[in-house]
């Protein structure tokens, strides 16, 4: 872990109301339409154009770079419906439940209700081992105790994930299509049929598109290369975030669970760009709805009241973020590695 859970004094619910009251005092909440306006029109422009080249070009092995860019511009899409599930684009349920199931189920394939049910709960209890479905232990294990036991492939993974982290991002991709398929067939996801029937014209438009166009071979590589790098890239926004980070007992004063759980990572406007405001992650966890462009503004008046009330307050650039998560991946899969050498050692004693 890069921080301790204790500050330097205790945190209370009054900590954060005069924070809140610092940040609305210089109207950091007030909502950025003609910065949404532009960034919508951006991505769009980015997706219409992304599939009007791929049409444009036919079927050639060139397809590799379209699929590149559509790659980049799938993620940047999840980063919109990302603001948009926490209202930060509209002010109303609605007209963002809209547009996030458009950018979601029926842009890029994933359940929107679905995962912002997963990314809300993610937010009321960042890191926490039982509470946090981003820390679940499913393919990686990002707690110790739930690294023992594990045999075959997982526990294979569970012993050189440090190694494996960006290789297994390829997969993330086909993974969020996998879980909005389960939660839409246990229901466990409002409005089933309307994002079921959004789902199934993605996946019906794409592949039709893939193999109208392309050959059977060169269909099958871009639906790869587009994937695995969608996949590696989405994945790469968020694991500066909170890996590495301290987990919490849930206890915690809402400033303290919040900055202490979360990382920031430096960098002008195009780490801004490229990950979609999330770089200010501490900013964006204790506020969650306020918009993208704020944060760079919110994050002076942040740092220095944590600095004031003894909150310690982690920034890293961004490869220094991933080494840290690496490194935390690694310590946290060594009890695995010690058992699958005590496994070794009985049985060749």
């Amino acid at each position: 872990m890069t921080t301790s859970m204790t500050p330097s004094r205790t945190t209370t619910g009054s900590d954060f109301a005069e924070l809140s009251r610092r940040i609305n005092g210089e109207g950091l909440m007030e909502r950025r339409p003609a910065y949404y306006i532009a960034r919508l029109s951006v991505v769009t422009l980015m997706f219409l154009g992304g599939w009007t080249a791929f049409f444009a070009l036919g079927s050639s092995w060139w397809q590799m770079i379209t699929a590149a860019f559509l790659a980049v511009t799938f993620a940047q899409v999840g980063l919109v419906a990302h603001d948009l599930a926490h209202r930060q684009v509209f002010r109303t349920k609605r007209p963002s439940e809209v547009a996030g199931r458009l950018a979601g189920n029926l842009g890029i394939g994933m359940s929107y209700g679905w995962w912002m049910d997963k990314h809300t709960r993610h937010h009321n209890n960042p890191n926490h081992d039982d509470l946090d479905p981003d820390v679940a232990p499913e393919v990686l294990i990002w707690a110790t105790k739930s690294a023992l036991g594990r045999r075959g492939l997982k526990g294979f993974i569970t012993r050189h994930q440090a190694a494996l982290f960006f290789p297994l991002l390829s997969l993330l991709a086909a993974d969020l299509k996998v879980a909005s398929v389960k939660a839409l067939r246990n229901g466990t996801v409002k409005h089933r049929r309307l994002e079921s029937a959004l789902l199934i014209l993605h996946g019906v438009g794409y592949l039709s598109a893939l193999l109208v166009v392309l050959s059977p071979v060169q269909a099958i590589a871009f639906l790869l290369v587009h994937q695995a790098l969608f996949g590696v890239y989405l994945g790469m926004t968020f694991a500066p975030n909170h890996k590495g980070m301290p987990h919490p007992t849930g206890d915690e004063d809402y400033l303290r669970k919040q900055v202490l759980t979360s990382r920031n990572v430096r960098g002008g406007w195009l780490t801004d760009a490229a990950l979609g405001g999330l770089n200010y992650q501490i900013e964006h966890h204790l506020f969650p709805a306020m918009p993208t462009p704020n944060l760079r503004k919110a994050q002076p008046i942040v740092r220095a009241y944590c600095a004031e009330v003894g909150v310690a307050y982690e920034q890293t650039s961004l490869v220094t973020s991933y080494r840290q998560a690496l490194r935390y991946l690694h310590q946290v899969g060594a009890p695995a590695r010690a058992e699958h050498t005590a496994r070794r050692a009985r049985r060749t004693g």
